[in-house]
């Protein structure tokens, strides 16, 4: 796949993000149905798209494979949380800022941003590789990052690791452990459902484009810097283990994907929970979300 190829179907996302931009502006969405909307894709369209992978897949992924993207999502989180440490104070000396850099370089949009991007560039079949990816996400950021925030573990924060997307996703392993093939009628409601994921969750980043401060986020040169280590710099310097751990093309493509994912919000959310301004953390995930548009294709065409 070239990088022309992989620009055009990154455009093609950028202008449904577009999409939600105009309609935010012309006020045919409102904060209301945003949030509704928001809630369908968590909790509804994109469990279906990791279950409508799991079931167009199963039978086809070996548990060889399976037991290596888990490997390979420890150790992109590992690295993450290392290069976080190292390197958040060079983008902000207050302690409190210091620990939303460092949540954002190891918590990217895997599943909000990720899904659509591997189902639409890759194909539906690979989303069940990103599955793994969110659920080793969901374990380390109700126990790291959590604790990150609040200066110590607490049992009650794994209360929450119980949710739609883990649900559907060891769901979607046992599909494909145990080869259990769906009937027809199922696995079609299931990928028609899950199809609604990508265009809807991108409008959702055009409400959220369209509602923000577009000074903070195109006017901070610091998050320019961030953003090339954190979609180009860092994804890069991770392909060469990559490639020693495995020679499948096509999941070194999916890894690629989602070592270079924009900022997701759950440190926005986290952070603004503890009282810690939001504002660099928000401008960074927009900003960061939009240049994946161009980042993607040259990870892709490097891994390629």
């Amino acid at each position: 796949m070239t990088i022309i190829t992989v620009f055009f179907q990154m455009l093609a996302l950028l202008i449904m993000i577009g999409a939600g931009y105009f309609m935010a502006k012309k006020d045919m969405l409102d904060s209301h149905t945003n949030t509704q909307m928001s809630k369908m894709i968590v909790n509804v369209f994109n469990p279906m798209l990791i279950l409508a992978s799991a079931a167009n897949s199963a039978g086809q992924v070996s548990l060889g494979t399976i037991g290596l993207v888990g490997i390979i999502a420890l150790g992109m989180f590992a690295v993450f949380i290392a290069v976080g440490m190292v390197l958040s104070p060079f983008f902000d000396k207050s302690p409190q800022q210091r620990k939303i850099f460092q949540e954002m370089f190891v918590f990217s949009n895997l599943g909000f941003i990720g899904i659509p991007v591997v189902s639409s560039i890759l194909g539906e079949e690979y989303v069940v590789y990103v599955t793994e990816f969110l659920l080793i996400y969901t374990i380390v950021f109700y126990t790291y990052g959590v604790a990150l925030m609040d200066g110590k573990f607490s049992l009650s924060s794994l209360k929450s690791m119980i949710n739609p997307g883990t649900v559907s996703g060891f769901t979607a392993l046992l599909i494909i452990v145990c080869g259990i093939q769906l009937p027809g009628f199922l696995k079609t409601a299931i990928t028609y459902l899950g199809n609604v994921t990508s265009p809807m969750a991108l409008v959702a980043v055009g409400f959220t484009l369209a509602h923000s401060d577009l000074r903070k986020i195109f006017c901070q040169p610091r998050l320019y810097v961030f953003s090339a280590v954190k979609l180009l710099l860092l994804p890069l310097a991770l392909l060469p283990l990559l490639r020693l751990v495995t020679g499948d093309g096509a999941l070194i493509s999916v890894c690629m994907v989602m070592f270079g994912m924009p900022i997701g919000n759950m440190p926005l959310i986290l952070g603004t929970q503890k009282g810690i301004d939001g504002s660099t953390c928000s401008a960074a995930i927009i900003l960061t979300t939009i240049l994946c548009v161009f980042t993607i294709p040259v990870l892709l065409a490097v891994a390629g």
